[in-house]
């Protein structure tokens, strides 16, 4: 289930947004600051490139490309 990122709570969506990048770790071939990878996950979400899903069968939430919500039931 896609949720979008709008309905969440400020502090709750930067959370989500920083454990995301945190959890994705640094190998990525750019050395970014981890404001910034949180900035451009955000702009991300804002654009419409990736979106927000809850899985409920593992009920855990991730950030996905777009492309790849339809996995998640849209």
């Amino acid at each position: 289930m896609i949720i979008p990122w709008q309905q969440i709570e400020q502090d709750t969506l930067m959370n989500l947004v920083s454990e995301f990048v945190s959890r994705n770790g640094t190998d990525n071939g750019y050395d970014l600051s981890l404001e910034k990878r949180i900035q451009q996950v955000v702009q991300q979400l804002k654009v419409g490139e990736a979106v927000i899903v809850f899985d409920a069968e593992t009920e855990s939430v991730n950030i996905v490309p777009k492309a790849e919500a339809s996995a998640f039931g849209h």
